[in-house]
């Protein structure tokens, strides 16, 4: 592939208008051209001369990458459109902030840390980073010594291997029937915590996201939206700089 080319799908990621996989399902589903021709197929590589359309508006122009930091509440898809009306993420962002995508997800009862950037590239490179992210957790009931080493170990769910995650007991429990503590993951499968706990005998009665790789959810508040200083961006996203994308 010549230096000059790039594959479409990331073209697309770059604008910022979606993720790399999200831009192949427009393209497989008619809404890509090139030159005033559709693709079917995301095999397909540009250059900055060719004119790249989607639903027939021309690619805006590529300004500065950004990212913020989103105190997510419960209650909210993160997701840009549901099929079922319920309430999303991007439905309750500012009008005034640029299109947006997620480094990965926040299921609909969790809270906590989520990443919001201009860069569907950023994004996926972040997502493949192999960042660890560490969660607070209320369980219904308590975790035993000989169960933590088995989430350490790592487990097997109805066929599903979880990585091996890090599990401690906050200090000063109330001694009541739930149970704080702090999970660090390295893979963050779908409601993986959810699944581990629920496996031990545990239910899961609040679940917070305090961290994703170097970025932290500090004193943030619920929906507060806080825009990473681009002086900063270079080095928090370096530890990430080895991602192919």
């Amino acid at each position: 592939m010549e230096k000059n080319k790039e594959r479409i799908a990331k073209k697309i990621a770059a604008a910022g208008l979606c993720s790399r996989r999200q831009a192949e399902v427009w393209i497989a589903n008619g809404r890509v051209s090139v030159n005033g021709q559709k693709l079917t197929t995301p095999a397909f590589c540009v250059t900055d001369e060719d004119v790249v359309e989607v639903d027939g508006v021309a690619l805006p122009q590529k300004t500065a990458d950004r990212v913020w930091l989103y105190y997510k509440p419960t209650g909210l898809l993160t997701t840009h459109k549901d099929p079922q009306g319920r309430p999303t993420v991007f439905e309750t962002l500012s009008k005034a902030l640029p299109r947006v995508v997620s480094v990965g997800r926040l299921d609909f009862n969790s809270e906590g840390l989520l990443i919001l950037t201009t860069s569907g590239e950023w994004a996926h490179k972040m997502e493949k980073s192999g960042w660890k992210r560490t969660y607070r957790v209320r369980i219904h009931g308590s975790l035993t010594e000989n169960q933590i080493a088995q989430i350490q170990k790592g487990v097997t769910i109805k066929g599903i291997h979880y990585a091996g995650a890090t599990v401690l007991i906050e200090p000063d429990q109330s001694g009541g029937k739930n149970q704080w503590i702090r999970i660090t993951l390295k893979e963050g499968k779908n409601r993986e915590i959810r699944k581990i706990m629920e496996f031990f005998g545990c239910q899961v009665s609040r679940l917070i996201r305090i961290s994703y790789g170097p970025f932290q959810l500090g004193k943030m508040q619920e929906s507060e939206l806080r825009e990473v200083p681009s002086k900063n961006l270079k080095e928090f996203l370096s530890c990430a700089s080895s991602v192919e994308i």
